[in-house]
């Protein structure tokens, strides 16, 4: 069913059901995105925190090829370690200055502690 010449065009869309149905569909679907937005905000940046993420297991393979430890100072003896290396500064470790477990480049889906090595380490550069 076609609007006649005698309609406007804004007769036209107006008198048409489906596109009257269209139009409400897009009006709740901005209302509820509108709703949903605020939670959203809120909720999503908690999901995937550091301190979320399993701890890297130093068993784990990937860990073991990279010599990965908690604890930087059980791995002087290792021939890649450089004093004063640590995960917290490393340009791998993208947690946060202070943070405990951080995530790692090098170990997707995992964290590591500030405080560890693996042989990867490479320092931050030099901030100032």
């Amino acid at each position: 069913m076609g609007c006649s010449d005698a309609f406007t065009h804004k007769e036209c869309i107006m008198s048409n059901p489906a596109e009257s149905q269209a139009r409400r569909r897009f009006l709740k679907i901005a209302a509820a995105g509108a709703v949903a937005a605020p939670f959203a905000a809120v909720v999503l940046p908690k999901i995937g925190r550091a301190a979320e993420l399993p701890h890297l297991d130093p068993n784990e393979p990937t860990a073991k090829a990279l010599a990965y430890t908690h604890d930087a100072t059980t791995a002087k003896g290792n021939p890649a370690f450089k004093p004063g290396a640590d995960c917290a500064n490393c340009t791998f470790f993208q947690g946060k200055a202070g943070d405990e477990w951080g995530p790692c480049m090098l170990f997707p889906g995992k964290s590591v502690h500030a405080k560890g090595w693996c042989a990867s380490h490479n320092f931050k550069p030099a901030s100032g």
